[in-house]
């Protein structure tokens, strides 16, 4: 799922009309994923290996075969034969699942969504830090973060907006967003989240007389 140009200046659009009703400042953001996840890929062989020895030591007469193997003597495995085992097979292990998971789709596919959406909210919050927070006067700075990869979106607030708006009066944007998302619109989506947004805060923080537009319209694409 990408985003066009058509999609870029619709979002502008929607942000600059939100803005013409509010003291408030609405920044977009839009990435194709939020992070990497190389670390999953180095807990699921980590895991891969820990499994083999574990299974070997439930199971030690298979050091006893896999011993037996290079040994024509059919001497039995000594205590230093199995860990030497054991280490080879644990090591493979390892290896072996670093590099199944060296593509990127199956490492995605592979990571809990619990840790999916923990990225994106770390990936919303440095934004926000970098983007928003405290970028304006009145510290009335949002930021609307979506990650197409994960299917996640994130909708963080200025201070003095966070103090005065209840997270539920934002739960109309975010639906809007991700049903639009859901039919592979996400440039209509968060022109529509970016409309609703506005709408709020036109409630909480009316335009006032000499507002100015401190942040970017435009939608930004990571």
């Amino acid at each position: 799922m990408r985003l066009t140009a058509e999609d870029h200046d619709l979002v502008t659009r929607a942000v600059t009309a939100a803005e013409e009703q509010t003291d408030g400042e609405i920044v977009t953001v839009v990435a194709r994923q939020s992070d990497a996840y190389h670390d999953v890929a180095l807990h699921w062989a980590v895991t891969a290996m820990v499994l083999v020895i574990a299974l070997l030591a439930a199971f030690p007469v298979a050091i006893d075969h896999l011993h037996g193997l290079f040994d024509p003597w059919g001497t039995p495995a000594s205590q230093r034969d199995a860990l030497t085992i054991a280490l080879i097979l644990g090591g493979a292990a390892f290896l072996i699942v670093r590099l199944v998971l060296r593509p990127g789709p199956l490492r995605f596919a592979l990571t809990p969504g619990a840790t999916k959406q923990r990225r994106v909210r770390a990936k919303a919050l440095a934004l926000f830090r970098t983007a928003a927070e405290q970028r304006t006067v009145a510290a009335t700075g949002v930021l609307l973060y979506v990650s197409l990869g994960e299917h996640r979106a994130e909708l963080i607030a200025d201070a003095a907006i966070h103090g005065r708006v209840d997270e539920r009066e934002w739960g109309a944007a975010m639906a809007a967003l991700i049903a639009e998302i859901k039919q592979r619109r996400p440039g209509h989506g968060m022109a529509e989240a970016v409309r609703l947004i506005g709408g709020v805060l036109a409630q909480h923080f009316p335009r006032s007389e000499g507002d100015i537009n401190e942040l970017p319209d435009r939608l930004i694409e990571l």
